[in-house]
This record gives structure tokens, C-alpha cells and sequence, in this order.
């Protein structure tokens, strides 16, 4: 009797799922025995896999390995890449909205489950419903084949094989040379240490650098510029090639003759030089009074304070003359002696 019920049961159940909008569409429409409560008011999440391997829709969605939701669908993404899963998670479950998303199993035979978590920096906000968790947030355990293949691969056709030649050798080498690898360490850890010590300076060349590259890029079109303009000028000197060359010779061999000059010459040279100590000393004791008579010189016997006694058209002026040996002079008071020239009388008879 209690088999006849259950049986009835299942059977209006399942009438009950064909009913419902959208229709009974398999097996996957039904959840698993035993899966998460989803509670009252459960939000959904979308989760973008690169590669969600054999996951199945009913799957369990867990927080802490404690079930939490469900797989609802799994569709492939819009770039024909991605695979998006959709997840149906309990409404009491709060997670951060920068969430992480994984792909695990369950045990070695078991079952693929989506593993939900906080990241392990910066938990931030919380995950609402339609959020939608990209591939750089998610990731997936490897396969029990992929390690398997991987081992076997690496002890069949791998270089496990090369080690034993390669510990050999390595002994060869260093068997007797040991002061020298120690040497050898203690000098890079030394570098390592310079290296350290100068961080500082390495990251403020490798920014400075940086800027350069960045202000040389701003120019780029500058430079282009700058180097098409050299064109012609780079033409000229191609073209003008063989008188540079002559140049060139005809310069060196004017090195050779004055090297050949300065050499014989360099005694008179010396001794010139030495003839000239004296009129620079005596230049030297001058001091001051070496610029004092240059600014004399070019006027004189008219000196600049001579400008202060100008007053328009005539000139104000006391003048001692000391004549020279054999010049006669009138006795004081006389006139202008005989054949000595005289001043013209002023104009107008006055």
C-alpha cells in the first residue's frame, strides 16, 4: 500500500513539472537527493569558467565545504570561449561582491562542485543577485589524469633519466675547485648586496628612463621629422667624401710639420718666455695704476676732468709750462721776446 503511494506520488510530481511553464525538460530538472536549501529568497550568480570540465547542472555550490546552492545551468558565453554557470545560492549566504570562484571535486571519484570564497586581500562590498563572477576571478583544481600523465610523462619520456649525468658532472666540475666557487658565491652575494643597497638609485634610473622614453615618444613625430631633414645634409657630406678625406690628410700632415716646428723652435720658445717673466712683473707691480694711465693715454694732454672746465665755446684752464733746456724766457714782466710766435687779437678790433 505505502509503495502504491509513493508511486502516485512521484507520478503527480512529475505531471506536476510537465505542467509548470517551461515544461519538464529531463532528469537535470530534478535536484539531488540530499542538496542545499536554497531557503525563501536564494540569488543567483553568474560564474565564468575557462574550462568547467565534466561539472554537471544540480551540481552543489559550497562556502567553507558546507553546501550553500546549486548548479542551475551551464551555457557557453557570448565571446564562444568562456563557459557561464549559473549558480542559485542560498539568500542567508553573504560573500564579498569581489568574490572568487573555483572548481573542485569532491574526492578522487567524486563528484565537481563550485567552491565560492572571500579573496584572500581586499574583501570588498557584498555579492548581489545577477552578479557575475569573470574568468580572472576563477580558477580550477587539476585533473587526477593531468597529474597522472604529467608523472607518467615525466618517467617515461622525461629527463629523470639526465639527472644522474647531470649530478656527475656537476661533481667533476667542482671537485677541486672549491675555493674558487666559494669565491665565486661570496662575490655575487656582494653584487647582490651592492644591488640592494642601491634600489633606490636603480628604481629612480628606471623611472627616469622611463619618462625619457615616454617625452621621446610625445616627439616621435619630431624626431621623425628631424631625421628626414638630415637626409639631404648626410647626401652632401657622401657626396663631399673625398675632399673630407684630403682634409683630414692635409690636416694631419699639418700636425706632423707643427709638431716638427714646436720641437726645434721650443729652446728660443722657452727663452722668450722667460725674457718676458720680467716686463710681466714689473706689469704686475703696477698694480692699479696700469689702468689709471689707459684711461689717460688716448686723450691726453686732455684728461676727462679737462670736460668739467668746458662751458660752451671756450675753455677755462690753468696751464704749467715747463720748458725744455735751451728755450729763452722773458724776464718777468716783459713782453713776448723777439721771434717767438704770438696770440692773433681777438676779433672785432677788441
Amino acid at each position: 500500500m505505502k509503495a502504491r503511494r509513493l508511486i502516485l506520488a512521484l507520478a503527480v510530481s512529475t505531471l506536476a513539472g510537465c505542467a509548470a511553464p517551461g515544461g519538464f525538460r529531463g532528469v537535470y530538472d530534478l535536484p539531488l537527493p540530499g542538496g542545499a536549501d536554497l531557503g525563501p529568497h536564494p540569488y543567483e550568480v553568474t560564474v565564468q569558467f575557462a574550462d568547467v570540465l565534466d561539472l554537471v547542472p544540480q551540481a552543489a555550490v559550497k562556502v567553507d565545504d558546507v553546501p550553500v546552492g546549486r548548479v542551475q545551468s551551464i551555457r557557453l558565453g557570448a565571446d564562444g570561449w568562456t563557459a557561464e554557470t549559473v549558480l542559485a545560492v542560498n539568500g542567508d549566504v553573504h560573500l564579498p561582491a569581489n568574490a572568487v570562484a573555483r572548481l573542485r571535486q569532491s574526492s578522487l571519484l567524486g563528484e565537481k562542485f563550485v567552491e565560492l570564497a572571500a579573496p584572500v586581500a581586499s574583501p570588498s562590498g557584498q555579492l548581489a543577485d545577477k552578479a557575475v563572477i569573470p574568468v580572472s576571478r576563477t580558477n580550477r583544481n587539476p585533473e587526477f589524469e593531468e597529474i597522472f600523465g604529467a608523472l607518467s610523462l615525466l618517467l617515461n619520456g622525461g629527463g629523470i633519466g639526465q639527472l644522474q649525468t647531470i649530478n656527475r658532472e656537476l661533481t667533476k666540475a667542482m671537485d677541486g675547485n672549491e675555493e674558487e666557487i666559494r669565491s665565486f658565491l661570496s662575490g655575487v652575494n656582494q653584487l647582490m648586496t651592492n644591488l640592494d643597497a642601491h634600489r633606490h638609485d636603480i628604481t629612480a634610473a628606471l623611472d627616469g628612463l622611463n619618462h625619457l622614453s615616454a617625452s621621446l615618444a610625445d616627439r616621435n613625430q619630431q624626431i621623425a621629422d628631424a631625421l628626414t631633414d638630415l637626409t639631404p645634409g648626410l647626401k652632401t657630406l657622401t657626396d663631399q667624401r673625398p675632399q673630407l678625406v684630403t682634409m683630414l690628410q692635409s690636416l694631419d700632415q699639418l700636425s706632423t710639420v707643427a709638431t716638427d716646428v714646436t720641437n726645434k723652435s721650443r729652446d728660443d720658445l722657452a727663452a722668450d718666455l722667460r725674457a718676458l717673466a720680467p716686463i710681466l712683473r714689473r706689469l704686475a707691480d703696477a698694480g692699479q695704476n696700469l689702468p689709471k694711465a689707459l684711461e689717460i693715454l688716448p686723450s691726453f694732454p686732455f684728461t676727462d676732468p679737462v670736460l668739467d672746465a668746458i662751458k660752451g665755446d671756450y675753455l677755462n684752464v690753468y696751464a704749467t709750462v715747463t720748458p725744455g733746456a735751451g728755450v729763452p724766457l722773458p724776464p718777468p714782466g716783459q713782453g713776448v721776446p723777439p721771434g717767438l710766435p704770438t696770440l692773433p687779437p681777438p676779433s672785432g678790433g677788441n
